[in-house]
């Protein structure tokens, strides 16, 4: 049997098997409270070994898109339960994307229309937000040039990472996923590029650049503990105007160090290849792996000869699927049997109802056959 369908157990994990449900947004609650539907699509999906949900924001000034649940009011995390219960129902386990979006935001996803917030005021060039347009109504919109975070204000954002944490936990998830992905906040304080920082989290060095996420690292653990506290990283990205830096290399492979001593629930690789952006240099996963000691997973462009190998070859633990978790909330089950895929309709995938979201079937094998009636 392949070991992407075999259960894993590890540190604080026990899943059913080692494929993950990657986050994505759904665009699917108008009021940012999650509700039943989401619940039921969730709970559609919870066959996957773990499921990441769609980006959650800390706070209303972390969103950057219309119409996505949140994670800082009591409404919210009452609105999580209905998830969380929903996936628990069917044996699943799931972790909340704990999301700020920095500086890709526009003023109309901001409350009273005040600027987003940055690392640094340098606006992301060529990157669009999903909020409302010149006419009022909801759409992709140039984002706004952001607002560089006081020193004070750096550590007011660290405390709203772990107040979220605590309230996933409250909500009753299994533990939390920082976002540090594709160009948000974190990746901000990461690179250098954006990043001209004066003070201790200033951009010019490792440790100053470095410093945002191993502070909100450690203030999540301390709330919640490390067992339940993960992120996710894109290195070699471009995502929303993240330039490439000579340091990318020494900057991840560092923080693969410094996980490895939080022992973390795991570490979450995003190769935006298949996002039509640079993906990851082919020698860059083993290093990586080789500074870091904990569950790993990758995500990106995923198939399950492709898992199967990084697998079989010591390279991850977990293999995340995204897009096709959408059509196919059976995948596990078409992966395993070797089923084909369904199509997802884009046009559906932000926004909207149930169509496109709970509406996708699972595979009958039975289908077609003389003899299935």
């Amino acid at each position: 049997m392949s070991k992407l369908f075999e259960p894993l157990e590890r540190g604080g994990l026990a899943l059913r098997n080692r494929i993950a449900m990657a986050p994505m947004t759904r665009s699917r609650n108008p009021d940012g409270v999650p509700n039943d539907l989401n619940a039921l699509y969730y709970a559609q999906r919870a066959d996957a070994g773990l499921i990441i949900t769609e980006g959650t924001p800390i706070s209303a000034t972390a969103e950057g898109f219309l119409f996505i649940p949140g994670l800082y009011t009591p409404q919210q995390v009452a609105g999580w339960r209905k998830v969380t219960d929903a996936v628990h129902a069917k044996g699943g386990t799931i972790f909340a994307q704990l999301w700020h979006v920095g500086r890709v935001s526009h003023v109309s996803n901001q409350p009273g229309g005040i600027d987003p917030v940055s690392s640094s005021d340098r606006p992301a060039k060529n990157s669009q937000a999903w909020g409302l347009t010149a006419d009022g109504t909801p759409g992709a919109i140039n984002v706004s040039k952001p607002r560089a975070l006081s020193t004070g204000e750096v550590y007011g954002v660290v405390a709203d990472f772990a107040e979220a944490a605590a309230n996933a936990v409250a909500a009753g998830f299994d533990g939390i996923e920082l976002h540090g992905a594709n160009g948000y906040l974190i990746e901000q304080f990461l690179n250098p590029t954006v990043n001209d920082r004066t003070d201790e989290f200033r951009g010019g060095t490792l440790e100053g650049r470095t410093r945002f996420v191993l502070e909100t690292i450690d203030a999540v653990i301390a709330r919640i503990g490390a067992e339940r506290t993960a992120i996710r990283l894109s290195p070699y990205g471009g995502l929303f105007d993240m330039a490439h830096y000579p340091e990318i290399e020494k900057t991840y492979l560092y923080l693969a160090d410094e996980f490895s001593k939080r022992n973390l629930a795991y570490v979450h690789l995003m190769d935006q290849k298949s996002r039509g952006s640079s993906g990851l240099p082919p020698e860059f996963l083993a290093k990586f792996r080789a500074h870091y000691k904990g569950v790993l997973i990758l995500a990106g462009g995923m198939t399950r000869e492709r898992a199967e190998q990084l697998i079989a070859d010591g390279l991850i633990e977990i293999a995340a699927f995204g897009e096709p978790f959408i059509a196919n909330p059976d995948l596990v089950a078409r992966l395993r049997n070797r089923w084909p895929l369904a199509q997802a309709e884009r046009d559906s995938h932000y926004g909207g109802d149930a169509r496109g979201y709970t509406d996708y079937p699972t595979f009958d094998p039975n289908a077609g056959r003389p003899d299935a009636a």
